[in-house]
């Protein structure tokens, strides 16, 4: 009887194994023809980091949709593989694809729960899932997920499968593959890891949120010390060398890359340019190499210039109060966060952070920073006005006051500080900030390429990611001033050109019939009697520039101003030589560049060369990368240079613009103590504030004014608001730049002349000046006591010369 029930036993396992086989190779056949190919990864071709470069090829900003570096295996370090394997698949260099024992042990598990709770899949599998399938867990997918990694088995060998496997894998915080981890958590490369650092990776596959070293770091060491004791089990590492690595002291260092904060206008403005050239998908994922025009010294200074601009403009206008009071129970709260934050990264001089008012006496502040005490002294803000600190009990019982100028600062108050100093006992030197509400702009280009060198869109890009450089247009007042002289001088006037400077009146009846008028006055409020262009453009006089639009003409100024690269819309009267028309501050540094190329115009430029994944050049400014000529996927990104006005044109407008800086409103920019060219910009209710100025080797231009027009305040000029920011960015940007002069063309002429009546005088006269002269225009006839000419006016038909 036993014997018989045996057969019978035997013949149902045997029909249950030819079952189950049966069943295995129709489901085999069932799903084997609609599997994905093994083949295409040999092809492994995952989306990379597209990243951006300064001139000097650092590394300024990152776009990717995975952030994922490839790596060779060559590069990767044995103990990091090791350290993977013994952590994720210990049967790795045995098994051909799949581990039955992990698959039978994860199965055990699923039926125990009820589903599916452990995978059980070897490295090739993970590969297999992560490349050629989707990622529900399914018992399904599991088939063919062991289907795919017994086929890659057959086509791939073990190193390659470790290649795609290192490099696919996700591993935290939006690291992808185990280059861009070691980045993340360690700003170091693959081949730089220690055996401890190596085991806290290879701990984080299973669960890369749960095991952050980031976020739970006691976490990761646990895992770490399991990664270890596996190595050493699977005979990678000794007892010893794991007790050393567990015995390391980790340090994390989160990947902050501080050029992309400072840059960021700039490469978002690359960004734009590379989405509109190959689109979205290829840039997001294709790891194109982009090299570009931005000096990163220079782009420092442009931010620092700009910022403290607006601070120091900010400070001028008055303190605003504190940023909040807090309740003492908020107090705790705010400080406490702070404590942790300043923990992970403390204090350094320079910074700006917030603090807690806790005290006061007659000399200084007590501020809470966190667990910090800082010490503001009250003679280091006189610039706030008249404050009144208090406790927080007085504050409540103080009645509002409109009339009153004081501004009460209670205990509990938020003030926006900087760090001065850091004391030896960790306490905080503090001055009082407040961020300013104005913005301002700057952007510097090499005008003989119009490779654009700094940018800076505004205060802060992580405020705001309008950029005011390109897309804020704004009135540019007096700056508009040198397109209206340039026009003027190819219609025969020359730098000495004598005009009346007088009051006109302009009538002007409406469709209502109501009848207007125009007063133009200079911005003195004074007017100056006979006045030579040199000096009506050096001290910007409104009279002398509307008097000489009106003459040459508002359409030939408006399609002169075009030609010399003005693409905004401009008003077509004579409110155009004021600045009425709202233009944008990289298209007035198109115009001055061709004031300091010689009368040639060139286009603003980002990128100078592209490089697609593989390294091929796709893209590039230097023909030499082209030596055939550009192929298929490659163009020459040639500047278009255009001759729009003549040298002579360009030379005298530089020269009438360096007496600008010499002897007028740019008096700020002699500074440099080198040859510089400059104008000033302001509007009439000081809403824009602008100084252009340029070097043979460096044009510059800074605004400084409201998103929401308003204005900067009294006596805010071009000269006061925006000037500063363009010397200080200009001290630093060209202090290794050698001193040249303004070239000359040979065809200039220089004559001593009479200021007074812009004729010829001997050169020993008394008050003579030497004034230059484009070839044919200078004067012939000498000023004569008694036959000095009357000035030109074009308005008075008795004072025009005959």
């Amino acid at each position: 009887m036993i014997r018989s029930l045996f057969r019978k036993l035997l013949w149902l396992a045997l029909a249950a194994t030819l079952l189950g086989t049966a069943g295995i190779v129709t489901a085999y056949l069932l799903v084997a023809g609609s599997l994905p190919k093994v083949d295409t990864l040999a092809d492994y071709r995952p989306p990379i980091i597209t990243r951006i470069l300064s001139d000097d090829g650092t590394v300024i900003a990152e776009i990717y949709k995975e952030r994922r570096i490839l790596v060779p295996v060559e590069r990767i370090p044995r103990q990091l593989i090791h350290a993977f394997v013994a952590a994720e698949d210990s049967k790795f260099f045995q098994h051909r694809g799949i581990d039955l024992v992990s698959i039978f042990r994860a199965a055990l598990k699923n039926i125990q729960a009820g589903g599916i709770v452990q995978g059980g899949s070897t490295i090739t599998q993970q590969v297999a899932k992560s490349l050629l399938l989707t990622p529900e867990k399914k018992f399904e997918r599991k088939f063919k997920e062991a289907i795919l990694a017994w086929r890659m088995e057959q086509k791939l060998s073990k190193e390659e499968i470790l290649y795609l496997y290192l490099n696919q894998i996700y591993l935290g915080h939006g690291a992808h593959g185990i280059q861009a981890a070691a980045e993340n958590y360690f700003a170091k490369n693959v081949e730089d890891l220690t055996l401890a650092e190596s085991a806290i990776l290879a701990g984080l596959p299973q669960a890369p949120s749960r095991y952050s070293p980031y976020r739970h770091f006691q976490r990761a060491k646990d895992r770490q010390r399991y990664v270890l004791k596996r190595m050493v089990e699977d005979g990678y590492i000794t007892e010893a060398e794991a007790e050393q690595a567990e015995a390391e002291q980790i340090v994390i260092h989160p990947r902050v890359n501080q050029h992309v904060a400072e840059a960021a206008y700039f490469t978002e403005q690359v960004r734009r340019d590379l989405v509109e050239t190959y689109g979205a998908e290829t840039v997001l994922t294709q790891g194109l190499e982009v090299h570009t025009s931005l000096n990163l010294e220079m782009q420092r200074a442009a931010q620092q210039a700009v910022r403290n601009n607006l601070r120091n403009y900010d400070k001028r206008q008055g303190y605003r109060g504190p940023q909040k009071i807090l309740s003492e129970a908020d107090t705790v709260t705010f400080l406490a966060e702070q404590t942790r934050r300043l923990r992970r990264r403390p204090p350094v001089a320079g910074d700006y952070l917030r603090g807690i008012l806790t005290g006061f006496d007659s000399r200084v502040l007590q501020v809470a920073v966190g667990d910090r005490r800082g010490l503001l002294p009250r003679d280091s803000f006189k610039w706030a006005g008249n404050l009144r600190f208090l406790s927080r009990e007085d504050y409540l019982k103080t009645p509002e006051d409109p009339e009153s100028d004081q501004i009460l600062v209670p205990i509990g108050s938020v003030l926006e500080l900087r760090v001065t100093r850091v004391r030896p006992d960790g306490s905080l030197e503090l001055s009082l900030e407040q961020t300013p509400e104005a913005q301002g702009a700057l952007v510097a280009l090499d005008p003989q390429s119009g490779q654009v060198k700094a940018m800076v869109g505004g205060f802060n890009f992580a405020d705001s990611q309008f950029n005011r450089v390109t897309q804020a247009r704004r009135l540019p007042g007096s700056a508009m001033k040198p397109l209206i002289y340039a026009a003027a001088l190819d219609k025969g006037y020359t730098p000495a050109t004598v005009i009346l400077d007088t009051p006109i009146i302009y009538k002007e009846t409406r469709d209502s019939g109501e009848e207007t008028e125009w007063k133009p006055r200079n911005y003195g409020k004074k007017f100056y009697g006979p006045t030579s262009l040199r000096t009506g453009l050096t001290h910007s006089r409104n009279i002398i520039t509307i008097k000489i639009l009106e003459d040459i003409g508002v359409n030939y100024a408006a399609n002169y101003a075009r030609r010399l690269g003005i693409v905004s819309p401009l008003t077509r009267d004579l409110t155009l030589g004021l600045g009425s028309s709202a233009v944008t501050p990289i298209e007035m540094a198109k115009v001055y560049a061709v004031f300091a190329n010689g009368g040639i115009k060139v286009s603003p430029a980002y990128i100078t060369r592209i490089l697609d994944r593989d390294g091929k050049v796709i893209a590039s400014v230097d023909p030499a990368d082209f030596p055939d000529g550009a192929g298929p996927g490659q163009r020459l990104l040639q500047q278009r240079r255009e001759r729009v006005i003549s040298p002579e044109t360009a030379y005298l407008i530089t020269n009438l613009l360096e007496s600008v800086v010499q002897h007028g409103t740019g008096w700020r920019a002699k500074a440099l103590g080198r040859p510089v060219a400059g104008k000033t910009g302001t509007t009439n209710d000081l809403k824009d504030a602008w100084f252009i100025g340029f070097i043979p080797q460096l044009v510059a231009v800074t605004w400084t004014g409201y998103d929401q027009e308003r204005s900067l305040g009294r006596q805010e000029t071009g000269s006061r608001a925006a000037a500063p920011a363009w010397v200080a960015f200009m001290k630093k940007a060209t202090r290794n730049f050698r001193v040249r002069q303004f070239n000359v063309p040979d065809s200039i002429e220089f004559r001593p002349i009479d200021p007074k009546t812009g004729l010829l005088v001997p050169e020993d006269t008394p008050d003579a000046i030497i004034e230059a002269f484009a070839p044919g225009t200078a004067p012939t006839r000498y000023a004569l006591d008694e036959d000095r000419p009357k000035a030109r006016d074009f308005f008075k038909l008795d004072l025009e010369e005959n």
